[in-house]
């Protein structure tokens, strides 16, 4: 029976996304396991602390990956990326 972990940051997902990937998962799996296995495939969605997950040893949380997804490069501080804006 497959069991695949998602981990995600608190709040990052809201209960219809996480209903989502979900069935989105096990879904995406049901090709290489078998239809048959569709109602034994798990799918666990960890959520994990902000900052509690850590990327090149540095903390990393929901606002830096906010930023990304805002479309600002990763560990661009908001300051540094006015003082460019200013240039």
């Amino acid at each position: 029976m497959p069991l695949i972990t998602v981990k995600v940051f608190e709040g990052e997902l809201t209960q219809q996304q996480t209903a989502d990937i979900i069935h989105g998962i096990t879904e995406a799996v049901i090709p290489f396991v078998g239809p048959q296995l569709r109602e034994a495939t798990w799918v666990l969605v960890e959520e994990i602390k902000s900052g509690a997950w850590g990327i090149g040893g540095k903390p990393f949380g929901l606002p830096e990956l906010r930023a990304i997804q805002a479309g600002q490069p990763p560990g661009e501080k908001e300051r540094d990326r006015h003082r460019k804006e200013m240039t």
